[in-house]
């Protein structure tokens, strides 16, 4: 017997138990899947029953996103990253004007660390400006 034959059968049984699934898991399973012609989008007259109203995200804080996006490279100075709180490599930036700095954190800066968005790819341009206003305003 070949160790791939006896492998297969040291595992059917393991691979028995993985299909034989409840009632209830069946029908979440189902209804993740779901097509999307079959499911109902908020406010549709034609769908029965009430539908669910679209969960609107509250935009985050600029310190909630320098800390979860810019803190790697702002409190190391990471790739020549101005740090938050150092006066003068921030003076520097803010010499070019508020709407550089915020096209620099949205755009990111070609030939350096900066990368576009900071890596918050699911930042909003708004987001983005609200954590360069706060790391500015941190660092006079």
């Amino acid at each position: 017997m070949t160790r791939a034959l006896a492998l297969v059968l040291a595992l059917l049984p393991a691979l028995a138990l993985a299909v034989d699934l409840s009632k209830t898991q069946r029908a979440e399973i189902e209804a993740r899947i779901k097509p999307y012609s079959q499911s109902c989008a908020a406010g549709d007259a034609s769908c029965s029953g009430a539908a669910a109203q679209p969960e609107v995200a509250a935009a985050r804080s600029g310190e909630d996103v320098y800390n979860a996006a810019c803190m790697a490279c702002h409190t190391t100075g990471a790739a020549g990253a101005p740090m938050l709180g150092d006066v003068d490599a921030w003076a520097a930036r803010m010499e070019k004007g508020i709407e550089a700095l915020y096209a620099s954190g949205v755009n990111g800066v070609a030939g350096t660390g900066m990368i576009a968005r900071g890596g918050c790819m699911d930042c909003s341009d708004e987001e983005i400006h609200a954590a360069v206003d706060y790391m500015v305003n941190s660092s006079q």
